[in-house]
């Protein structure tokens, strides 16, 4: 669910210093062909995108045809908002097999909070169904116990079950971020996410970066940096939402969406810091790719220039 309050959806001082002023949110540069030269920084095989860039897409013209046009792009991964398309909810038996007719995997999914405290076993049968290694919410961790600490930490415990039930099927549960879970708890003086990464158990309990909520919540909530955090517990994010923005005085807290690539944000630093081969997946996303006042071009234009940006980014 988006905190941000227009969309809605189901549901750190960086290692060096180098690194920390090209991130500056004051900085400078071009960010306009990356030459392919030098080590590829998002491995091929790695590359996806949340659906919920192309739902437009999926309602009217079906997951099939969705994962035909996503494949003739490059894509390899998908990561699920939901199973519904041209108005009917599509059996997750039925989505898998035409998974495997378009050559891609399914990455993720997410599946609002309250789901997994009332139907968890129907959320792992469908994420089974469909082969994911991940199954997680887009939910805050305070949306059912509330945006304090002592909300966070009754979280962590929802979430540590969340997390076993899902390693006991062969998959790793995992939470994405807002800019909100960056706040800062004013009758305790804790951040709210370092709440929930402590009292959450390493083993069982994972995140998803959105890499653009994480710089809009440094912009609203000073103090962390984003590479820092990641760079912190590598292990802990497995998946990148990698989502690009301006930070313009626009509609989300001060910053516009914008296609990978586009925006303000250093995805050639910040991936040649905190990208470890082999072990993330990084997975496109832009909200607004739908609106046809924010992005005349459509949602499948998106899905291809975050692509071959991605594709081209290097060391």
């Amino acid at each position: 669910m988006s905190e941000e309050g227009t969309l809605s959806r189901r549901g750190f001082i960086g290692a060096a210093a180098s690194a920390a002023a090209a991130l500056s949110l004051g900085a400078v540069w071009s960010k306009a062909a990356v030459a392919a030269t030098g080590e590829r920084l998002v491995p091929p095989g790695h590359l996806g995108i949340q659906l919920f860039t192309v739902r437009d897409k999926v309602a009217s013209l079906g997951f099939l045809s969705v994962f035909q046009e996503l494949a003739s792009i490059g894509y390899k991964e998908v990561e699920f908002a939901g199973y519904r398309a041209q108005g009917v909810n599509v059996p997750t038996t039925q989505i898998r097999q035409w998974l495997d007719q378009t050559g891609l995997n399914g990455i993720g999914t997410h599946i609002g909070y309250t789901q997994f405290l009332t139907n968890i076993n129907q959320v792992l049968d469908d994420a089974e169904n469909l082969g994911l290694p991940y199954v997680g919410t887009a939910n805050s961790p305070g949306v059912v116990h509330g945006e304090t600490t002592d909300g966070y930490k009754r979280a962590a415990e929802d979430f540590n079950n969340f997390g076993a039930a899902a390693a006991a099927r062969g998959m790793r549960f995992y939470q994405h971020n807002h800019s909100g879970e960056f706040a800062i708890d004013p009758t305790t003086g804790i951040r709210l996410y370092d709440t929930i990464l402590a009292e959450t158990d390493p083993s069982l309990v994972f995140f998803e970066l959105d890499i653009f909520w994480a710089y809009v919540g440094q912009s609203r909530f000073p103090g962390f940096d984003p590479i820092q955090l990641v760079a912190a517990q590598p292990h802990r994010f497995p998946l990148y939402h990698v989502k690009d923005g301006v930070m313009d005085g626009g509609p989300f807290f001060g910053w516009t969406m914008t296609d990978v690539g586009d925006g303000d944000i250093d995805f050639q630093t910040l991936f040649t810091v905190v990208g470890r081969k082999g072990y993330h997946h990084y997975i496109v996303e832009r909200d607004t790719a739908p609106d046809p006042a924010a992005n005349p071009a459509g949602s499948f234009s998106t899905a291809r220039r975050s692509y071959q940006y991605l594709d081209n980014l290097r060391a």
